[in-house]
């Protein structure tokens, strides 16, 4: 599993009693445990949970698909995030699985809950939803993306028109109904739709790729910015399609986290002035 990519979801205040809601709700444990950030393990994937005021609200332009091995599996999920949340779709036998659902929980993160036929080794799969300006482009952002990363690649494709008899009227039939992708080595799922959501991408779920180097680091922000893209403050850009990344080299966590307390304040200081992080600065200013 490559724990070099995760997802970060944007809370509020709230993300320590959130950690502790889904490591109960998916058997999983915390890893770290700060004021502003909490990691957590679930299934051997990292998520990570910020706190960052009120700014931004999760939506279901990013879902999370959960891969289930058994109805009892899907039901136990459903029953303890479905306390205080909202059914998106009913928890019913759908032509695509036999026990399907799709709920909003308490939190406002969206899970897609999924007997799958095969188990795959990534349990939970980011999935991305091609609406409003972006609908009809899941393909052009596959192709993108996997050209952007190292190890990366398309899967299955199924398109509304594929599906014959069940294609809904509104969609286009070359969009995509849902596709695979990989880049890195971590799974993604996408889809194209034309329902004219309230909501969109946004920086309550974005997805943070940790680089090795500087190189690394210039090669994704550069091209992930390109074409109408845009830089955002302390390693945050939106691509093209208003998707949220976050591009941090692993020597910031390092510098960061320091046993030297006043040398990581300054790392953290001079971090906070930018915009795509730039490790020989973090340098400069550690050893100041």
């Amino acid at each position: 599993m490559n724990n070099d990519i995760f997802p970060c979801l944007w809370f509020d205040t709230e993300s320590k009693e959130a950690a502790e809601f889904y490591c109960g709700v998916f058997d999983g444990k915390i890893t770290a445990d700060t004021p502003v950030v909490m990691n957590i393990d679930l299934f051997g994937q990292k998520l990570m949970l910020l706190n960052g005021g009120p700014h931004f609200k999760k939506n279901a332009s990013v879902s999370f698909m959960v891969i289930c091995k058994t109805e009892d599996e899907v039901q136990q999920y459903w029953d303890k995030l479905i306390q205080g949340g909202i059914p998106l779709m009913a928890l019913d036998s759908y032509s695509w699985s036999r026990k399907y659902g799709w709920v909003q929980d308490k939190y406002g993160v969206t899970w897609q809950l999924f007997l799958g036929d095969k188990p795959e080794s990534q349990k939970i799969i980011p999935t991305l939803m091609f609406i409003h300006q972006n609908n009809g482009k899941a393909m052009e952002a596959m192709e993108f993306y996997t050209r952007t990363f190292p190890d990366s690649g398309i899967g299955n494709i199924l398109k509304y028109g594929d599906g014959g008899e069940g294609h809904p009227i509104s969609e286009p039939a070359e969009n995509i109904q849902h596709a695979h992708f990989t880049i890195d080595g971590y799974s993604f799922f996408c889809m194209d739709n034309s329902y004219d959501h309230q909501f969109d991408f946004n920086e309550g779920i974005s997805i943070v790729i940790m680089t090795d180097d500087q190189v690394q680091t210039d090669h994704l922000w550069n091209t992930l910015v390109s074409e109408g893209g845009r830089e955002s403050m302390c390693g945050w850009l939106k691509d093209r399609y208003g998707m949220s990344w976050q591009i941090v080299p692993k020597r910031l966590i390092q510098l960061m986290n320091d046993s030297d307390q006043q040398k990581a304040q300054k790392v953290v200081q001079a971090m906070m002035k930018m915009q795509k992080i730039v490790i020989e600065d973090l340098e400069e200013a550690y050893h100041s």
